[in-house]
């Protein structure tokens, strides 16, 4: 009908001790006027009663224990996260600086590019120029050899 609890290391455990109806419950008051009133069942009751009292107090104070426990797992894990989150978000600081000084450097190369487009115009122009000269050149070289061929014939 109820029950007896013992407690281990690992939290409450229940041992279960049934009164078989068919034994005499004994009681401290033995007399025939106690017995035909009850108290003796009356007083194993209160007995059994406050044994499942103390059974629920154990319980309530293992919950306790659990959820201490889990109080303690869980500020843990908050702070783990905590701790990723900041490392995440320093990352993501790196990331954005690796970021802006790739878009600073596809800059710089842009106006490398840009220096060196103007260098080969700039190259061309003078070649032009130089194939201009040369062409002057040799057709006034030209000349002062057909003079000098005229001369000497």
């Amino acid at each position: 009908m109820f029950e007896k609890f013992k407690k281990d290391e690992d939290g409450v455990e229940m041992v279960e001790e049934r009164i078989q109806d068919n034994e005499p419950v004994e009681t401290q008051v033995e007399s025939s006027s106690s017995s035909q009133i009850g108290i003796g069942e009356l007083m194993d009751k209160r007995a059994k009663l406050e044994e499942a009292i103390d059974y629920v107090g154990l319980m309530i104070k293992n919950l306790k224990d659990k959820r201490t426990l889990l109080e303690k797992d869980i500020e843990e894990e908050s702070v783990d996260i905590k701790n990723l989150k900041e490392k995440l978000r320093k990352v993501s600081e790196y990331i954005d600086e690796e970021n802006k000084g790739i878009q600073d450097l596809v800059n710089k190369r842009s106006q490398v590019e840009n220096e060196a487009d103007e260098v080969g115009v700039m190259i061309n122009s003078l070649r032009d120029k130089l194939v201009g000269i040369d062409s002057v050149i040799d057709d006034e070289g030209s000349r002062v050899r057909k003079i000098k061929e005229s001369r000497e014939n």
